[in-house]
């Protein structure tokens, strides 16, 4: 079972952000939350996350296909694709290693 992701977003933009309610909207009304839309929230109410809020971040395999995907598209190496999302650079070669890519 997952979490429902859009009563915690909602719950925290009326609580401590309901500056940026217009800028999450959009993303609140659809239907099934994806973890990239997780993310995108994220990134939008949180703006200057710490490191000690990465640390225990998790993602199914579709995200991690969707982020080795924007890697090839975008012609990035591991350093560089692991600061845009804010990740390790060493997960992102695990992830490369245990999916063949």
């Amino acid at each position: 079972m997952k979490p429902d992701y859009r009563k915690i977003y909602q719950d925290i933009i009326a609580l401590k952000y309901p500056e940026k309610e217009v800028r999450c909207r959009d993303i609140l009304q659809n239907e099934i939350l994806s973890l990239k839309d997780v993310m995108k929230l994220n990134s939008i109410i949180f703006e200057k996350l710490d490191i000690e809020n990465q640390k225990h971040k998790s993602y199914d395999k579709e995200m991690i296909f969707y982020i080795l995907d924007y890697q090839k598209k975008n012609n990035l190496n591991n350093i560089q694709l692991a600061a845009k999302f804010k990740m390790s650079r060493n997960t992102v070669t695990k992830w490369k290693k245990l999916f063949k890519i």
